[in-house]
């Protein structure tokens, strides 16, 4: 078992986690707000879910398709978190389509909104180029 491969089922508890947020109950304020900093829809939980069983997919084939998982997730994701700094709306969700753009902020509650996919994404990017040992 490789390093890159015990990450991706890492990113599997991950998402998984991510897309059973709004199911938990106390997670949630009367607002519908994980945390109280963000919404999470069904869109948002159809993307986690298809992620998470694409990184457990990648981590039972191989070493190889594990560092393919996570360059690419690692890139998707890192570009929807810088995106929705500058817009308010990611686009993995479809929220670039759905709402007006917001405009750039760097608020702390649109930096906590966002800093899910910027870490994991980044981390996942990290992953792929620099701890790449079969």
């Amino acid at each position: 078992m490789t390093t890159l491969r015990i990450i991706a089922f890492g990113y599997f508890v991950a998402l998984m986690i991510a897309a059973s947020l709004n199911y938990i109950p106390g997670l949630t304020d009367e607002d519908g707000l994980a945390f109280g900093i963000f919404a999470l829809d069904i869109f948002d939980d159809a993307l986690h879910v298809a992620s998470a069983l694409w990184a457990l997919a990648a981590g039972l084939i191989s070493h190889r398709a594990s560092r393919i998982f996570l360059l690419l997730f690692g890139a998707l994701y890192l570009g929807d978190g810088v995106f929705g700094l500058f817009t308010g709306y990611g686009y993995l969700d479809l929220g670039i389509f759905t709402n007006p753009s917001a405009g750039m902020s760097f608020t702390l509650v649109r930096v906590l909104a966002n800093l899910p996919h910027l870490a994991l994404g980044g981390f996942a990017l990290f992953a792929g180029l620099k701890l790449d040992r079969a």
